[in-house]
């Protein structure tokens, strides 16, 4: 099995590998012992005075780590669906491709598992997370959108979009998630698996950028795979073409109104789709 995904595994993960297995095939004879196979061979002369005991067992614990890696990674396909919606209603982390950066998600409505992401990325608690529905008419369960034109949302969505709107008091969002917060943002990429298990799962997740705050975001899983360790799965949608710019956070907690508050990868579109239902650009109260 080693050799068929020697090509998928982060460079240094595949250097690893290939001691290993250069170590584990080396001729017994010169190894100056019976031929045992390698974690054998490691037991049987853990009390020899070889001149590299400290690097064969540094090299059996690079393989663990590699092997529990590789356990974690899937495809992100329908077929894994249901073992990543299991995951989530346990309470733990996995990370999904959206449609513009891959993301680290959990059950929205786990206090638990949303201070597990920020443990995660470092990320100061202040900071709020976003949430991802499966389908536009979901919003509504967890934020207020009746002062929005009709059609507006789902001209909008799914895509590189977030939203923000108000929760409002029939939201069926925990107070633990970004709490003091009175609105929240709302993002349906356009991507099938994260949609498809947020759609089954019944609730929303959490979701925020699966890297470590302050540092680039990801485009590919192996962008993040010093974070593969704290995720139940990680699910590989190949390398994301959108860049990593973002999503396109807007504000619209406002009547006929809008604020950009990050650009992202989507700003002209949205500002287009935006104008086109009358909303005007909120001034920028700083200038």
């Amino acid at each position: 099995m080693l050799p068929t995904t020697m090509n998928t595994l982060p460079a240094k993960m595949v250097e690893g590998l290939s001691i290993i297995r250069t170590f584990a095939t080396f001729p017994s004879s010169q190894l100056g012992a019976p031929s045992y196979g390698f974690v054998s061979f490691l037991h049987h002369n853990r009390g020899s005075r070889l001149n590299f005991p400290k690097t064969v067992w540094s090299l059996e614990k690079c393989s663990m780590r590699v092997e529990n890696s590789l356990q974690a990674l899937r495809p992100a396909s329908e077929a894994f669906a249901q073992e990543a919606i299991e995951a989530l209603k346990a309470g733990k982390v996995i990370a999904v491709p959206t449609d513009t950066l891959y993301g680290l998600a959990c059950d929205a409505c786990s206090s638990e598992a949303v201070n597990r992401i920020y443990e995660i990325k470092g990320r100061k608690l202040t900071s709020p997370l976003a949430i991802c529905v499966g389908d536009v008419s979901d919003i509504t369960r967890f934020a207020v959108a009746d002062h929005l034109p009709h059609g507006l949302l789902d001209s909008l969505l799914p895509g590189p979009v977030t939203v923000v709107l108000k929760r409002g008091e029939s939201s069926i969002l925990e107070k633990s998630l970004n709490p003091g917060l009175e609105s929240i943002g709302v993002r349906v990429p356009d991507a099938d698996f994260i949609r498809l298990i947020s759609r089954r799962s019944g609730t929303a997740l959490a979701l925020t950028s699966a890297n470590l705050s302050g540092q680039p975001s990801s485009v590919y899983v192996n962008d993040f795979e010093n974070l593969w360790q704290h995720c139940a799965y990680v699910y590989d949608g190949g390398v994301l073409p959108a860049g990593r710019a973002g999503s396109t956070i807007i504000d619209l907690t406002k009547r006929g109104t809008f604020k950009i508050i990050r650009a992202g990868s989507a700003k002209e579109q949205t500002v287009a789709t935006l104008e086109r239902y009358s909303l005007l650009e909120e001034a920028d109260s700083a200038a």
